[in-house]
C-alpha cells in the first residue's frame, strides 16, 4: 500500500479562506477520483459544519483520538465519494491543559494516524488558526503544509511567525516537514495591493529557493481563488462548491487548484526554479514595477 500523502491547511490567521480551501479543494480532489480524507482540527468545527456533520455529542470525534477513547477507524465518517472525513468537537480547545502533562504530546496525532494505516491517497488536515498544541499535532503529522493567503500586508508579516514554527517542528520533531506552497485566496486581481503582495512572495522564494528551510522548494500557486460570495454561502447548507454551486467562479477556481494540486504529484514535477515567475490563473496578476520595498517574510 503506498504511503499516504499528507498535508496541513495551515494558517494562524483566521478567515484568510483556510477551511474553505481544505473542504473545497479536498472535494475537487474527491471528484477527480482520487481517495482523500479530511481532518478537522479546529475547536471551531467548521470543517464538520461545511460538511453537514453536526457536533452532538453522539459519534466520536477527533478529540476521542487524541485522548485515546476512540481509534481514527472508529471517527472517520462518510461526507461524499472518495471523500471521507474526521470531524472535531469543541471539547478540543480543552485539549492543551489537557494533555500539559503527557509526554511526547505533540505527536499523538501523528501516533493515532500511524496506527489507523488509512488507505487513502491524501490527507488533510484543516489547523486551527492559532500555533498551539493542536497545530503542532497537525505539523509532527504531515509530510507538507499548504499556506492560504489572503493578499493584505499584514498577512504577508504574520507568515513569518507560521514558518518560523514550521522550522521549530522540522528540526525538533519531523525532519520530513516542507511548505508546499501558498494558495491566494479572497483575490481581487485589479488592487494594487495584491500585486506588491505577491510580487513581495515572489521574491521571498525566489531567494530562498536552493536553501535549507522547510521553505526552499515552494511555489506560490498559479491558480488563485477569486472572491466569491457562493464560497461563503455554501457552508450553511452544509455543502461543498461543487454541490451548492458549481457554475460559479469559486468552483472554477477551486476546480482549477485541485487540478494543479495533482499535477505536483505527477512524475516529473518540480517547484519554479529561483528567479522565475508563475503567471497567476485565471488572470495574469503581474507584479506592480513600482511596489515599494519591504521586509519580507519571516
Amino acid at each position: 500500500m503506498p504511503p499516504v500523502k499528507s498535508i496541513a491547511i495551515i494558517n494562524q490567521k483566521g478567515g484568510v479562506g483556510k477551511t474553505t480551501t481544505t473542504a473545497n479543494l479536498g472535494a475537487a480532489v474527491a471528484d477527480m477520483g482520487r481517495s482523500l480524507c479530511l481532518v478537522d482540527l479546529d475547536p471551531q468545527c467548521h470543517l464538520t459544519l461545511h460538511f453537514g456533520l453536526d457536533d452532538d455529542g453522539d459519534h466520536p470525534n477527533a478529540y476521542d483520538v487524541l485522548i485515546g477513547e476512540a481509534g481514527v477507524a472508529d471517527v472517520i465518517r462518510p461526507v461524499g465519494e472518495r471523500l471521507r472525513m474526521l470531524p472535531a468537537s469543541i471539547d478540543l480547545a480543552a485539549i492543551e491543559s489537557q494533555m500539559a502533562d503527557q509526554p511526547g504530546r505533540e505527536q499523538i496525532l501523528r501516533r493515532r494516524l500511524a496506527e489507523a494505516q488509512l488507505a487513502d491517497e491524501f490527507l488533510m488536515i484543516d489547523c486551527p488558526p492559532s500555533l498551539g498544541l493542536l497545530t503542532i499535532n497537525a505539523l509532527a503529522a504531515v509530510d507538507e503544509v499548504i499556506i492560504p493567503l489572503q493578499p493584505h500586508f499584514l498577512a504577508l508579516q504574520g507568515m513569518g511567525q507560521l514558518l518560523q514554527t514550521v522550522s521549530l517542528v522540522r528540526q525538533r520533531i519531523n525532519p520530513s516537514l516542507t511548505v508546499r506552497g501558498v494558495v491566494l485566496c479572497m483575490f481581487e486581481r485589479i488592487t494594487r495591493l495584491a500585486n506588491e503582495v505577491v510580487a513581495d512572495l515572489q521574491s521571498f522564494f525566489a531567494n530562498a529557493r536552493g536553501g535549507e528551510t522547510p521553505w526552499s522548494q515552494a511555489r506560490i500557486f498559479e491558480t488563485v481563488v477569486r472572491r466569491n460570495i457562493k464560497l461563503a454561502e455554501c457552508p450553511s447548507h452544509g455543502q461543498s462548491i461543487f454541490a451548492y454551486d458549481p457554475a460559479c467562479h469559486g468552483a472554477e477556481d477551486y476546480r482549477a487548484l485541485a487540478e494543479e494540486f495533482l499535477e505536483m504529484y505527477s512524475p516529473g514535477d518540480d517547484a519554479p526554479a529561483a528567479g522565475e515567475t508563475p503567471a497567476l490563473q485565471p488572470h495574469a496578476c503581474p507584479a506592480n514595477s513600482s511596489t515599494d520595498e519591504r521586509s519580507a517574510p519571516p
